[in-house]
């Protein structure tokens, strides 16, 4: 367990369990512009949160990135990806429509990301 510095946001597409780290800094758009500290602290939680969830989904591949084209704001995506998704092996943005999720699957996911992440977990579809 760690404790989340950065809020915890889950994309609306039920194609990838693909989550969104966002830094608690206003006004931040690149990774240089972060303190040494909470540059630390963004890459710890990143992969803290890449960790538990290849073994929370058995990932075939973990995806990280940091884009930031259409939102500005300073942001880590989280992907897990399988060899049989609908985008593998090419990258997952635009390559087909987003498949919202359903309320079970929503409760679902949060179930399994508050047993592995604890207590003070909270997320929202992004």
């Amino acid at each position: 367990m760690f404790a989340l510095d950065s809020r915890l946001l889950l994309s609306n597409d039920s194609n990838y369990p693909w989550f969104i780290l966002v830094p608690r800094r206003s006004d931040i758009t690149e990774m240089f512009q972060l303190s040494d500290d909470d540059r630390l602290q963004l890459w710890q939680e990143t992969n803290t949160m890449a960790a538990t969830l290849n073994t929370l989904f058995g990932a075939d591949k973990i995806n990280i990135g940091a884009l930031g084209n259409v939102v500005s704001q300073l942001h880590m995506h989280v992907i897990v990806r399988y060899k049989v998704d609908v985008a593998w092996p090419a990258p997952v943005w635009g390559r087909v429509p987003a498949v919202e999720y359903n309320e079970q699957q929503l409760a679902g996911i949060r179930a399994r990301l508050k047993g592995a992440l604890g207590d003070d977990f909270q997320f929202t579809e992004a």
